[in-house]
């Protein structure tokens, strides 16, 4: 399998991510997109972060750029209607995700690290990360799915597509896509160590992918799997040819993380999910005690192992000046 050193190393806004010292150019802001114009709702349990349309969002990231955040998440939540089997809105080049991803690169260029998540569960009719047929997700025309999803972030200017999803095999697949498709300056981030969690209840709201039946235990890690997995899923990913490798959620599984950083060659990033920012938001109400807990778990991700960390956050340490 192809693997490109130089993705990592494409623009300034790249290196500064994955390599420069562990500052605010380390952390990445997620963001919901959804369709409309004029929207901007906020999601309930997780203070400051919102659902916002595309002109809303241009927006928002226009202020976080002058505070100083390079490098965003956006996640496309696909309206009811639109939903279906195949996930067919997920690889829309119309979609307003695309034209987030489109209208976000004309303005800012290299200056900021687009990542795009690239999964079927916003946009299935069952909340799924995989194709199912007889009540079981299937992993290789899952796999196919995903490609064409990636192909289309690609292509609509995505720095990094974020496989998601935990199927077998789909990080050569989609490094495979991309050089088919010619787009071979596009990064894999891969979220390689992903747990069947307990924290992801405010994210599955805002995205609106919560699985209509069953739960994902068959493709997500187990939480009582040992450091064996965890490496083997790590390094068959960089084997693969995955740019960035994931650790998911952080708080509960910062010796993993270590672990993981300490076998893989490739940067490791953390996702600081919505459970564990709900749990700040909800015991800190006041700005000097927030800034002490998010200041210690950004440290401790730091001393894990992390060169990245996704928080929701980033916000509040940029405004706030609390990481240079």
């Amino acid at each position: 399998m192809k693997t490109r050193p130089r993705i990592n190393r494409w623009t300034e806004a790249r290196r500064e991510l994955l390599f420069g010292d562990f500052s605010l150019k380390s952390l990445v802001q997620p963001h919901f997109v959804v369709q409309g114009s004029n929207v901007d709702n906020p999601v309930n349990g997780m203070e400051g972060i919102h659902q916002q349309s595309v002109d809303v969002l241009i927006e928002t990231i226009r202020k976080d750029v002058e505070h100083g955040i390079t490098a965003i998440m956006l996640f496309g939540v696909v309206e009811q209607s639109d939903k279906d089997e195949q996930a067919t809105k997920a690889s829309d080049s119309t979609s307003h995700l695309h034209e987030a991803i489109k209208q976000i690169k004309s303005e800012f260029g290299d200056t900021i690290v687009i990542m795009t998540d690239v999964c079927l569960c916003t946009a299935t009719n069952h909340g799924h990360c995989g194709l199912v047929e007889h009540d079981h997700i299937v992993n290789d025309a899952s796999v196919h799915r995903l490609c064409e999803i990636a192909v289309s972030h690609a292509q609509a200017g995505a720095d990094y597509v974020c496989a998601s999803d935990m199927m077998d095999g789909r990080v050569s697949a989609i490094r495979h896509a991309l050089e088919t498709a010619n787009h071979t300056s596009t990064g894999v981030l891969s979220y390689s160590v992903k747990y069947a969690s307990s924290f992801y209840g405010p994210f599955r709201h805002a995205a609106d992918s919560s699985p209509e039946f069953g739960d994902r235990s068959t493709h997500q890690m187990n939480i009582n799997s040992g450091y064996g997995e965890a490496v083997l899923e790590a390094q068959l990913d960089e084997s693969e040819g995955a740019d960035i490798i994931m650790v998911k959620p952080g708080l509960p599984y910062l010796d993993v993380l270590r672990k993981v950083a300490d076998c893989v060659h490739r940067p490791v990033a953390v996702y600081n999910v919505s459970g564990e920012y709900a749990m700040v938001m909800n015991s800190a109400k006041d700005l000097d005690s927030r800034k002490k807990l998010v200041c210690e778990i950004m440290t401790s991700f730091k001393r894990a192992g992390a060169d990245v960390v996704v928080t929701y956050h980033a916000r509040e340490i940029a405004r706030n000046a609390w990481l240079q």
